[in-house]
């Protein structure tokens, strides 16, 4: 049974080809390509490439100025954060939440829109494996060009599950049996009826906005387009913390707000969702309320998840 595409990179010794990843004394990286006859160079000095190629991962090399490095692959969040840009890249933590919270499966059908650089999209094809499929599609091709580069840079070769169009989404979804959706665009709720008529019964619709108007209109557009159940939406804030002895504390600086996140499942054909049971605050539609569509107006008690019925 062949390996996984990519696996291979991922243990044994240095080879030529690989990226690793330099830590020094301050606890800074520096990530480069292993070639034959290649220095590394720093204002601390450099050291023969050869030095590393065919050692153990975890092996400390010095330079020419006695500063010791020590060598490991980078893993894939340190992989995305140093890749080149064209985009900005979907942050690891957030990445981590769209694998889990979107039950990212081996062999999962995924389409994705919004490529940017390629971030997600290589923790996607990572978690489906060489089984599924991932259809992504990014309405600029320079984006979809270094996307490209960097997943084919981090797998070794051009994964096979992966298919790349250049295009908006709307316009150009012709995917079925899709099991799950990733909408990291400007305005995801243009694409709800393509991606309705994509998703299978059960399948997820997640999506990624930046502001508190693209997660409401997103969120009342779920509602009032009447197929999929009441979404939930939330964000992820990371905070590393300080351990050195008796000096426990959280560090000065963290991970604050990246973005917000939003999952729906698609329901069944003609079943229409069930009322929504929670009542919104007080004012939280004004009387000329209308919906963000063409439907809906204030002033009920109960809601239906589509967001079709009066609300108050």
């Amino acid at each position: 049974m062949s390996e996984p595409t990519g696996a291979a990179r991922r243990r044994g010794p240095f080879q030529v080809g690989d990226q690793v990843q330099l830590t020094d004394p301050k606890g800074r990286h520096y990530t480069f390509t292993l070639e034959a006859g290649k220095n590394f160079h720093t204002h601390k000095g450099s050291f023969p490439h050869d030095e590393l190629i065919g050692a153990p991962e975890g092996t400390v090399v010095r330079t020419t100025g006695n500063v010791a490095y020590l060598a490991l692959r980078p893993l894939l969040p340190d992989y995305v954060l140093s890749m080149p840009r064209g985009a900005a890249v979907v942050y690891p933590k957030d990445a981590g939440q769209i694998l889990a919270m979107a039950d990212i499966f081996p062999g999962a059908r995924v389409v994705e829109a919004g490529v940017g650089s390629g971030s997600l999209s290589t923790f996607l094809l990572r978690a489906i494996g060489d089984q599924g499929m991932l259809h992504s599609y990014e309405r600029r091709a320079d984006f979809a060009e270094i996307a490209k580069q960097n997943v084919e840079r981090y797998f070794g070769s051009p994964h096979p599950a992966w298919q790349l169009t250049v295009g908006d989404l709307q316009d150009n979804l012709s995917d079925t049996d899709v099991d799950r959706v990733i909408l990291d665009m400007l305005a995801p709720w243009e694409c709800l009826g393509p991606v309705s008529k994509a998703l299978v019964p059960g399948g997820i619709l997640c999506a990624y906005v930046a502001t508190t108007t693209q997660l409401a209109r997103t969120v009342e557009a779920i509602r009032e387009h009447g197929t999929f159940n009441e979404p939930a939406a939330w964000e992820t804030m990371v905070r590393t913390w300080h351990v050195e002895g008796l000096a426990v504390r959280p560090d000065h600086r963290m991970i604050g707000h990246t973005g917000f996140l939003l999952t729906a499942r698609r329901l069944a054909d003609g079943v229409e969702p069930p009322l929504r049971r929670r009542r919104p605050a007080k004012g939280a539609y004004g009387e000329d309320y209308a919906g963000w569509g063409s439907g809906g107006s204030a002033g009920g008690a109960e809601t239906p998840a589509n967001g079709s019925a009066d609300r108050g």
